[in-house]
């Protein structure tokens, strides 16, 4: 899997050498022109840039004109197409709209999987199958805390969400939905141990999280074999100018170091 950890502005530069990928949340280029030059000089060295549309940071996707201009002027070679989340069929319909609207994009089109319930994440699930190049799963949908409820009860919060979407793709494959044929990225995640279920899941192409870099932050080390067993609130967009002294620098290399050896 490719990895990519979102970092602060001050370490974006550091970051090219422990990141497989760069992972830019477009409502920070509105307010950070030194964000938007970062990535903007990735493309020019040949880097795989990924556009998000900041959904999970914002509530809702980015202004659609905008991210359109940006997608242009940027030119990044995946790019998340607005989606509603939990709503399957509105992202559907975000996703039809905004291909029928916008067709001749740079980049290729990830699609995010939406819904509150199993039937409403497989609809959902099989017109990105179809219509998208790439297909995103979150971790953090709500249904997997009733999903895993009944079976995992000694579980709180964060490891039904990791044990949710393991489970969430295991059902897909069960029942023969899954696409082993297009690449799958993992959005975000509760506990960095999840990733080790997907070691061999070559189908699985990519992941970003900003858990290592925010967790250093924060002076917090990875535990070895199993990262950390809880998930700080705060935010990396909300960190995005922080500025890092040697001690945190450290942490944040120690901790990528050891997302690494839980994947590989």
């Amino acid at each position: 899997m490719l990895v990519s950890h979102e970092s602060p502005i001050g370490f974006l530069e550091e970051s090219r050498n422990y990141n497989d990928y760069d992972y830019a949340l477009v409502h920070l280029f509105e307010t950070n022109p030194a964000y938007y030059s970062f990535f903007k000089a990735s493309k020019t060295l040949g880097r795989e840039v990924l556009l998000d549309n900041s959904i999970f940071e914002l509530g809702e996707a980015f202004d659609s004109d905008k991210f359109v201009e940006y997608i242009k002027e940027l030119e990044p070679t995946y790019y998340v197409v607005p989606d509603v989340l939990e709503d399957g069929f509105k992202t559907r319909s975000s996703f039809h709209k905004f291909c029928l609207t916008y067709d001749d994009l740079p980049g290729l089109k990830i699609g995010v999987v939406q819904g509150k319930t199993y039937q409403e994440l497989v609809d959902c699930y099989k017109y990105m199958s179809d219509n998208a190049d790439y297909i995103a799963i979150s971790f953090d949908y709500s249904w997997y805390q009733s999903i895993t409820a009944s079976r995992l009860n000694r579980f709180d919060k964060l490891n039904k969400q990791c044990k949710g979407r393991q489970r969430f793709i295991s059902m897909l494959q069960e029942d023969g939905i899954w696409n082993y044929d297009k690449p799958h990225h993992l959005l975000g995640c509760s506990l960095a141990s999840e990733f080790k279920h997907y070691r061999w899941e070559k189908s699985i192409r990519s992941l970003d999280t900003s858990n290592p870099v925010v967790t250093g932050i924060l002076n917090k080390r990875y535990y070895k074999g199993i990262g950390l067993l809880d998930k700080p609130s705060v935010l990396l967009a909300d960190l995005i100018n922080a500025e890092l002294n040697m001690e945190q620098e450290k942490d944040i290399l120690y901790n990528v170091t050891e997302f690494k050896s839980l994947i590989r």
